[in-house]
């Protein structure tokens, strides 16, 4: 079961805000290791998981292997450098998947 705490994976410029409002942050930027930071915390818990958009495409095989749990939710968020649109797509595909229907369709 997950105790509500919130971590976020990145590279440090993107994420050393978060540690200011009290969210835990892991400097990282290979994919490898952020695989396995991502495990570690699901493992005590951690009910969110937020990671910058450069790294997210990194992660695949361990965001989808936590797609079907309730918890860790992993985010993706945008980096130093802007948003890829990482994260839109995320939300398109699951609202679709909950709904049935694309209702966030902007044409």
């Amino acid at each position: 079961m997950a105790n509500g705490k919130c971590a976020v994976i990145g590279d440090r410029d993107s994420i050393l805000l978060f540690q200011a409002v009290g969210i835990e942050v892991y400097p990282e930027t290979d994919g490898e290791r952020a695989n396995q930071i991502m495990h570690r915390l699901a493992r005590t818990g951690y009910a969110v998981i937020y990671v910058t958009e450069t790294l997210y495409p990194l992660c695949g095989e361990t965001i989808a292997e936590f797609a079907s749990e309730p918890y860790p939710a992993i985010i993706p968020i945008p980096d130093a450098l802007g948003s890829k649109g990482t994260g839109m797509k995320t939300l398109k595909a699951n609202v679709e998947k909950a709904v049935g229907v694309d209702i966030l369709n902007n044409s």
